[in-house]
């Protein structure tokens, strides 16, 4: 299951690199996109909403983390 969710993640960061050139501006950020196919009933859908997740989980831990930081110095 692991390997799964870090597949996953690494695959759509390939993916995620800029193409360059004359397209237009996107107006969703990376995220917005990311959770679009979450909540859709592609394949892989599944894994993209536990990707996200996990990046939640990831981001609250460090904020939980950095905030200790700062108060013990």
């Amino acid at each position: 299951m692991r390997f799964t969710v870090m597949a996953a993640a690494l695959l759509f960061a390939a993916c995620s690199g800029g193409g360059g050139g004359n397209t237009p501006a996107d107006t969703l950020t990376q995220r917005q996109r990311d959770s679009a196919i979450g909540a859709s009933d592609l394949p892989g859908a599944g894994g993209v909403r536990k990707a996200l997740e996990v990046s939640d989980t990831a981001a609250a831990r460090r904020a939980r983390l950095d905030s200790l930081q700062r108060r013990n110095p």
